[in-house]
C-alpha cells in the first residue's frame, strides 16, 4: 500500500527498493539505491543493475542488500546437486561485497560443473565478469526519488510490484522456518560438508 507510483509500466521492483530504502534511512541507517551501468566488452554483454548498500557511519564500508539473490544464479536444466546449492543461498543478500565476491566465484563453478554434465555451454550472462558487473561497476547512488520522479496519477496499480511482495514473503517465510526445523540438528561442519567438493570454506560469514 506504501509504494511508489513513480512510473508508468513495469519498474522491475524498484518500488520496493524505493521504500526498503527510506525505511532504512528512517532507522538512522545511511542507505541508498545504487544504479550500475556497464558496456559490453569481450564476450561480457553490457547491461544494468539496481540494488541497495548501506554505508557503515564514519568509513566507505558498503553493505550489499540485493532482494531477489537467487534469480541471478538460475539455470537451465540444472542437475540436482546445483539446485541443492542454488536453494541454499538466502533470498535478499544482505552482506560485504567480499562475501559477495566469494558466493559469486563459488555459484559460477558450480553453474559451469553443471551445464557441463548437459553439454551445454555456460551463456555470457552467467559468467563470473557478468554477474561481478552487476555489483562491482561504477554506479550511482541515490538517496531519493526526487519530487519530479514521483507519480500523482495512481492509474498504473504496478501489479508487478504485488506479486514480487507477495513471492519475496513467502519465500522469506520458506526460508525462516527452513531454518527453524534444521537448527536444532545442524552442528559445526555439517552445513560445510553439504558443500564438500564446492570449495566450503569461502561461504563462510
Amino acid at each position: 500500500m506504501d509504494l511508489y507510483f513513480f512510473k508508468d509500466g513495469s519498474c522491475n521492483a524498484s518500488c520496493i527498493r524505493w521504500s526498503l530504502v527510506r525505511l532504512l534511512r528512517s532507522s538512522g541507517y545511511d542507505a541508498a539505491v545504487c544504479m550500475s551501468k556497464w558496456q559490453g566488452s569481450g564476450k561480457v554483454p553490457g547491461g544494468d543493475h539496481e540494488y541497495i548498500d548501506v554505508v557503515v557511519d564514519g568509513t566507505s564500508e558498503r553493505f550489499i542488500i540485493d532482494i531477489d539473490f537467487r534469480s541471478h544464479f538460475e539455470i537451465a536444466r540444472a542437475v540436482e546437486s546445483y539446485d541443492a546449492i542454488l536453494n541454499s543461498l538466502p533470498v535478499v543478500y544482505v552482506g560485504s561485497l567480499a562475501r559477495l565476491k566469494q558466493f559469486l566465484q563459488i555459484m559460477v563453478e558450480a553453474a559451469r560443473s553443471s551445464l557441463k554434465q548437459n553439454s551445454m555451454p555456460v551463456p555470457p550472462w552467467r559468467s563470473l565478469s557478468y554477474l561481478q558487473a552487476k555489483w562491482l561497476s561504477s554506479y550511482e547512488r541515490k538517496l531519493n526519488l526526487g519530487e519530479g520522479s514521483r507519480r500523482t496519477n495512481h492509474s498504473y496499480n504496478h501489479k508487478q510490484c504485488v506479486g514480487d511482495l507477495r513471492m519475496l514473503k513467502s519465500s522469506l517465510q520458506t526460508e525462516i522456518e527452513s531454518e527453524r526445523l534444521l537448527k536444532p540438528i545442524m552442528n559445526e561442519g555439517k552445513w560445510r560438508a553439504k558443500f564438500e567438493g564446492w570449495r566450503p570454506s569461502p561461504l563462510r560469514s
